[in-house]
């Protein structure tokens, strides 16, 4: 017992260096203070639209541009889907998740980058906002249905965020003592207290699972970052007919003799003058 408990002390200890202890460092002896960029409009996005939501016109206005819920045409819940991150859910105190959200937010940009926290971030929502549909589809009598009602419920909040960004940092990080401490809390939530938001966080989580394994897959092959990106940009100009064109031949990358064969200018014909 003693020796499990040493090293799940060690490797919380590791994890906790890796995770917290050197981005942290990082950011105040190079005073990146840019890395907090996502965390604090995150934030602020929440506050703000809380304050909006107080009040008389802005009840509708908030539900108007980021309230979703199953029972939504499908484009109008994915043109929502961005901002329902910013609307506070309305079961959850809003200055309780603030620090949750900060953190996830902040320690994510300073491990992965923006570009990465907000691709993470909006597919966990997104995987979790989807699968209330196929929920509601398979309805009440199917384990893993629920019923029609639930096609009301507002479904906003940055929870299924926060908790995708932790499940991705401890799967890329290869911090399994994190990933098992977000993991079970989720289920604990979710079994103690069953409804549409406990389902939809383990469905972020394992999303977030998912993208994480594809990473180390493709660090494990030595891809590098943005290769899926530009081969579908390729993909795309020559579906739609606008495909690069060939660059010029390099000098450099040709053999000097078929380089020069292209360079020279044509001989002069037999029967000119040759000076």
């Amino acid at each position: 017992m003693l020796r499990l408990l040493r090293f799940l002390w060690c490797t919380l200890a590791a994890e906790f260096k890796a995770i917290v202890v050197l981005p942290v460092r990082k950011l105040v002896l190079e005073r990146r203070w840019s890395g907090l960029t996502l965390a604090v409009v995150a934030c602020l996005g929440v506050i703000v639209l809380h304050a909006v939501h107080l009040t008389a016109w802005g009840h509708d206005f908030v539900r108007w541009i980021g309230g979703v819920q199953a029972g939504l045409p499908l484009p109008l819940a994915l043109l929502r889907t961005p901002m329902s991150l910013y609307v506070p859910a309305l079961h959850l105190p809003v200055w309780g998740g603030l620090t949750q959200l900060f953190i996830a937010f902040a320690l994510a940009q300073l491990l992965l980058g923006w570009k990465r926290t907000l691709l993470v971030a909006y597919v966990a929502t997104l995987a979790g906002t989807m699968s209330a549909r196929l929920m509601i589809w398979l309805g009440p009598d199917h384990l893993l249905g629920i019923g029609a009602d639930q096609a009301y419920v507002l479904d906003t909040g940055p929870s299924a965020a926060v908790v995708g960004l932790f499940s991705y940092i401890a799967v890329v990080k290869r911090a399994p003592v994190l990933f098992s401490l977000t993991s079970l809390m989720m289920i604990i939530e979710s079994v103690a207290v069953p409804n549409l938001a406990g389902r939809e966080h383990l469905i972020a989580i394992g999303a977030a699972m998912v993208m994480g394994f594809i990473r180390l897959y493709r660090e494990s092959k030595g891809i590098e970052p943005g290769a899926f990106a530009r081969a579908l940009s390729r993909t795309a100009a020559r579906a739609a007919g606008r495909a690069p064109r060939p660059a010029a031949p390099d000098p450099q990358a040709l053999p000097a003799t078929e380089w020069e064969r292209q360079a020279a200018p044509e001989p002069a014909g037999r029967g000119s003058p040759t000076g």
